[in-house]
């Protein structure tokens, strides 16, 4: 019995996926769409048939990163508002989503901090640019927050983005969960 064969959009996801993979470990520059191919099972020419260039197909994955951001964001948003927090609830409820979404997705923080990295490139910036927008506008839409809260709220989510690239194991767990809490050392020794 032969395995079922992938749609060109099944394909597209998996090569997203590998790319992630590869773009998170070595950014935008430092990857080779070779090394993408091989972790993806296609060749390179079906690579490029998919999206174009390489360039193309890094947007295509900070998009997807971004895009489960988002979408950990909306879902925990909805939760938090269905069970009647406030505003301030359901952006705390959000960090804690976004903590667990780091912890069992840490591919979505490296690309993320990648994409930053890239945007001396003027269209991966305004495709970042683009993104993280999106992504300010979910947080408000899902929590109602005003324009103090969020500022703060995406603040203490770059902190935790730094404190979160650094940390390790069950370290960077208690400083993730201190800084939800507030804490006066987010790096201890």
């Amino acid at each position: 019995m032969s395995a079922a064969r992938l749609t060109a959009e099944e394909r597209r996801d998996e090569a997203i996926a590998a790319a992630t993979e590869e773009f998170a470990a070595a950014g935008y520059a430092g990857t080779a769409t070779d090394s993408i191919a091989r972790r993806a099972g296609v060749s390179q020419p079906y690579l490029f048939q998919l999206f174009g260039t390489k360039r193309e197909l890094f947007i295509a994955a900070v998009e997807d990163c971004f895009g489960r951001t988002s979408r950990s964001f909306e879902e925990t948003g909805k939760l938090a508002a269905a069970a009647g927090l406030t505003s301030a609830g359901i952006l705390e409820q959000m960090g804690h989503g976004y903590i667990r979404l780091l912890q069992a997705e840490p591919n979505v923080l490296r690309l993320q901090l990648q994409a930053y990295a890239a945007c001396s490139d003027p269209v991966i910036r305004t495709s970042v640019r683009r993104c993280y927008k999106a992504l300010w506008q979910t947080v408000a839409d899902q929590s109602g927050a005003d324009q103090t809260a969020l500022r703060d709220f995406f603040a203490m989510g770059m902190l935790i983005n730094v404190v979160a690239s650094i940390g390790e194991g069950a370290t960077f767990e208690n400083y993730l969960d201190s800084l939800m809490g507030g804490v006066s050392d987010p790096c201890p020794a």
